[in-house]
C-alpha cells in the first residue's frame, strides 16, 4: 500500500501525511488555505474564513503575473533575432552610444535596448547638380555633373554626418568650382569634359575623407557643359567654326598624308634611274675609250687599212638602217633614186603584212636595176651616134 493511502488492512494507525487516516488527499485550496493561516499566525494576522478566500485569490493572481511575465521575456527574446542580408551592414547603438557594427548572418541584440540601423554597402548611389560657375578666363559656363557613390564606412555614414547626401552635395559643387575656376572656357565646352570630370572625382573624395562621411565615390561624370543662355547662339557659331577648321586640318593632313609617300617614292625613283644613267654613262664611255685605245695601237700598225676599214665601217652602219638607195650608173648623168620604203608600204598594204627585205635582196635589187640603167644608157648612146 501506498504511503499516502488512508486506512490500511491492519489499521495499525494513520499512515497518510496529511493527518487523516481515512481521509484523501487535501485540494490546492485547502493546502493553500493552510498555508496562508500558518503565515497570518506568524505575522499576526486574522485566520478567519474571510481572510483564506482572499489570500487564495491573491495566490492564484501572482501565478498569473508570472506566467504572463515569463511569456512577455519570450516574447522579448524572439523579438531580438533578426537578418543582415550579404549586401548590408548594420551598426548597432545601445542607449543611443554606438556598440557594433554587425556583419551578414542572422544576428541578436535585446529589443528596445539596442537600435540596429541597416546600411547597404553595395548598392550604387547617384546624385546631380547643375551649376553656373565662372572660369579662369571669366566667363560664365552652366555644368551639368553626376556623382556616383557608394557607403564603404557605414559607421561614418551613420554617426559622423547628420546629412550624408546633403554633404556630398555641397562637397561636389565646392570640388566642381574649384576645378571649373582653374580652367579655361574652350577646356570645358569641348575636349576637357573627360579631365574635368577625374579632377573633380579627386578633389570630391578628399573632402569627403575630411568630412568622415564614409562615402566612396565611383565615377563623376561632366554630363553637359554649355555656356548661358543668352549667347548660346555666338558660342554655336564659334563651335561649328572651331569643327570646320579642325575637319579642315585633317583633310589637309590626310592628303599630305597621301602625296608626301607617293613624292618621296618618286624623288628616290629618280634618283636610282639617275644613279643608274650615271653608271651607265660612265660604263659606256669606259667601253669607247678602251676601244679606241686598241683602235689606235691598231691604226700604228697599219694606217690605211684601218682607215678603210673604219670607212667601211660607218658606210655599213649608215646604210643598214635607210630604206633609201641613191644609184649612181657611169656614163650617166642623172643619179637614181630608188624609194624601197615606199616599195615595202605597198607590198604590205597588198599582201597583208610586213615584207623583210635583207641586205641580200636588197643587193640583189640593186645590182638589177644598176644593169638595166647601164643598158639602157648604152642604148642612148648608142641611137644618139647612129644620128650623127
Amino acid at each position: 500500500m501506498a504511503w499516502n493511502e488512508p486506512g490500511g488492512g491492519n489499521n495499525k494507525g494513520p499512515k497518510d501525511p496529511w493527518g487523516g487516516g481515512d481521509q484523501g488527499p487535501p485540494d490546492l485550496d485547502e493546502a493553500l488555505k493552510k498555508l496562508q493561516e500558518k503565515l497570518g499566525g506568524i505575522f499576526g494576522g486574522s485566520s478567519g474564513a474571510s481572510g483564506g478566500s482572499g489570500g487564495g485569490g491573491a495566490l492564484f493572481s501572482g501565478t498569473v503575473f508570472g506566467v504572463i511575465a515569463i511569456g512577455a521575456l519570450i516574447v522579448w527574446g524572439l523579438m531580438g533575432f533578426y537578418q543582415i542580408d550579404q549586401q548590408e551592414r548594420a551598426v548597432v547603438l545601445r542607449f543611443g552610444k554606438y556598440y557594433d557594427t554587425v556583419q551578414p548572418g542572422l544576428q541578436w541584440n535585446p529589443p528596445l535596448i539596442d537600435e540596429v540601423i541597416r546600411v547597404n554597402t553595395t548598392k550604387v548611389r547617384s546624385a546631380s547638380l547643375r551649376e553656373i560657375m565662372l572660369t579662369q578666363d571669366e566667363n560664365i559656363v552652366e555644368v551639368r555633373l553626376s556623382v556616383q557613390y557608394v557607403i564603404n564606412d557605414p559607421k561614418k555614414f551613420v554617426l559622423q554626418v547628420r546629412e550624408p547626401e546633403r554633404s556630398l552635395q555641397h562637397a561636389a559643387q565646392s570640388a566642381l568650382r574649384h576645378v571649373v575656376g582653374g580652367n579655361s572656357m574652350d577646356l570645358v565646352l569641348t575636349e576637357g569634359r573627360a579631365k574635368i570630370g577625374m579632377d573633380v572625382d579627386d578633389r570630391l573624395q578628399e573632402y569627403l575623407d575630411m568630412y568622415e562621411t564614409g562615402i566612396l565615390v565611383s565615377k563623376v561624370n561632366v554630363d553637359e557643359s554649355k555656356p548661358p543662355t543668352q549667347v548660346q547662339e555666338a558660342f554655336d557659331d564659334v563651335i561649328k567654326a572651331r569643327e570646320d577648321e579642325e575637319r579642315v586640318k585633317n583633310e589637309a593632313q590626310a592628303y599630305a598624308n597621301a602625296v608626301v609617300p607617293e613624292a618621296r617614292g618618286s624623288a628616290q625613283r629618280q634618283i636610282e634611274e639617275a644613279s643608274a644613267y650615271r653608271e651607265e654613262v660612265i660604263a659606256n664611255a669606259e667601253g669607247e675609250a678602251d676601244r679606241f685605245n686598241k683602235l689606235f695601237a691598231e691604226y700604228e700598225k697599219a694606217p690605211q687599212v684601218t682607215r678603210e676599214r673604219l670607212y667601211l665601217d660607218a658606210l655599213q652602219g649608215v646604210y643598214s638602217n635607210t630604206n633609201k638607195v641613191m644609184v649612181d650608173v657611169e656614163g650617166g648623168n642623172n643619179m637614181m633614186y630608188l624609194p624601197l620604203d615606199k616599195l615595202a608600204e605597198q607590198s604590205q598594204g597588198r599582201g597583208g603584212r610586213a615584207a623583210n627585205i635583207d641586205s641580200a635582196s636588197l643587193r640583189e635589187i640593186t645590182d638589177a636595176v644598176t644593169e638595166q640603167l647601164r643598158r639602157d644608157a648604152a642604148s642612148s648612146s648608142s641611137t644618139r651616134r647612129g644620128g650623127r
